[in-house]
């Protein structure tokens, strides 16, 4: 049974999701020569990729190309690079960034309703958004929501109930 060897760099760069997924890709001559540089570090091939353009003066399409990029990545990353320093050159968490369906006009007419009826449940509440709205939403995920908007001095207030009191 062979043992898998694990290179503790490249741990430390997947966890940091910093690991650079096609490192054969990186071709510069100098930025191989050096013993500092590792093509399987994301942000340090795309900050050279940049730096050898602006300092170097290699053109774009032959850095990108050394690189593993093409022009336009190249832009891109000069952008984030200018924007937010070598931090902006790490890839974002993947997935979704926000609610897709409860956003912000959605909880305040939620808001809204529940601030003209109290006594308004979660189930009646995802009758109405389905209603109004068009939107089919779990009457959990509006109690979530709900509670979520919660202010932290108001969190003594009653939670949303699901169903109406004696149903």
């Amino acid at each position: 049974m062979a043992a898998t060897v694990t290179d503790p760099k490249a741990t430390a760069l997947a966890a940091a999701r910093v690991l650079n997924p096609h490192p054969e890709r990186v071709v510069d001559e100098v930025f191989l020569a050096s013993p500092f540089c590792d093509a399987r570090d994301l942000v340090q091939v795309k900050y050279e990729m940049v730096r050898r353009v602006r300092v170097d003066k290699v053109p774009v399409a032959q850095a990108a190309r050394a690189f593993g990029y093409c022009r336009q990545a190249f832009y891109e990353i000069a952008a984030a690079l200018d924007a937010g320093g070598p931090g902006a050159l790490v890839p974002g968490k993947p997935g979704p960034k926000g609610p897709t369906k409860l956003t912000e006009p959605v909880m305040d007419r939620i808001d809204a309703w529940r601030a003209g009826e109290p006594g308004l449940t979660s189930r009646k509440l995802a009758a109405r958004l389905h209603d109004e709205l068009g939107l089919s939403v779990h009457p959990r995920s509006i109690e979530r929501a709900v509670a979520r908007r919660r202010e932290p001095e108001t969190a003594e207030e009653e939670p949303i109930a699901r169903v109406a009191n004696g149903r």
